[in-house]
């Protein structure tokens, strides 16, 4: 495969700002320029009590497994033990094992939670995760997510028998700061756009909009997507993707972009 690099494009990260430097650090490293558009910001549910109490009945070992499900989830977990005053290290020495989906996630579990994960699993796919669980009648699970998660995964684990503390540990809004990217869009200087979830597909068009753009602007633009369900959402609502990242990593949409310039030959 031609890895031709980046060179001389100008794209742009709609990451939130936690999330944002792996991602930089990739496309700058092929020679792009990055403009960054936060379109996600992750807040403390109003209510946490729910919350605290699971994590309470984590530091003591009352749960088989712990799933992750994104970087997101990592911070708020970090975040709120510690201002609850629980002991990182309650978790690791407890029974409890850690499944994380997606190699970013693993890696920030390790670096914020100084924890061991036991299952990533190869497909980041509820069924997968689930067969890779191997849970059954009785297995306890804590499932720490967004208010706005999609139930697949709750209900694959209740279908195997885990008994589920699914608890609503943040909110995701819309970000703020960054770039001027309505401006860069009036200027015609955006070469490529990119989404790693469904969820800066629909706050960057409402931050768009809110900023006197629109989805129009990017008809020139190259919209690449994480995934497919990425890649749904953006065509919903009428955003031009040109690429879906084969291996559903930010690696894996660094490559597949590269790829995809290779081919047009720039």
């Amino acid at each position: 495969m031609n890895t031709q690099k980046l060179t001389g494009l100008r794209i742009a990260n709609t990451r939130g700002l936690r999330q944002a430097p792996a991602l930089t650090r990739l496309l700058e490293e092929e020679g792009a320029e990055v403009l960054h558009y936060p379109t996600i910001e992750i807040e403390p549910s109003a209510d946490s009590s729910d919350f605290d109490a699971a994590l309470a009945e984590l530091a003591q070992g009352h749960f088989d497994w712990l799933i992750v499900t994104s970087t997101n989830t990592v911070y708020i977990l970090a975040d709120r033990m510690r201002e609850l005053g629980i002991g990182l290290e309650s978790v690791a020495e407890s029974k409890t094992k850690v499944a994380a989906v997606g190699s970013a996630t693993a890696t920030a579990i390790s670096q914020e939670l100084n924890l061991v994960v036991d299952l990533l699993p190869e497909e980041y796919v509820a069924e997968a995760l689930v067969a890779g669980l191997q849970v059954g009648k009785g297995s306890r699970v804590f499932l720490p997510q967004s208010a706005i998660a999609r139930p697949v995964l709750v209900k694959a684990l209740r279908r195997a028998g885990a008994e589920v503390r699914d608890v609503k540990a943040y909110e995701t809004v819309v970000g703020h700061g960054g770039d001027d990217l309505p401006q860069h869009f009036w200027q015609g200087d955006v070469d490529v756009v990119l989404f790693t979830s469904a969820s800066t597909v629909h706050n960057f068009v409402s931050r768009l909009k809110a900023e006197s753009g629109d989805a129009a602007m990017l008809c020139d633009v190259t919209v690449a997507c994480i995934g497919p369900m990425t890649a749904e959402a953006a065509r919903r609502h009428e955003l031009p993707v040109r690429v879906v990242a084969e291996s559903h990593t930010v690696e894996g949409l660094v490559q597949s972009l590269k790829a995809y310039f290779a081919r047009r030959g720039r």
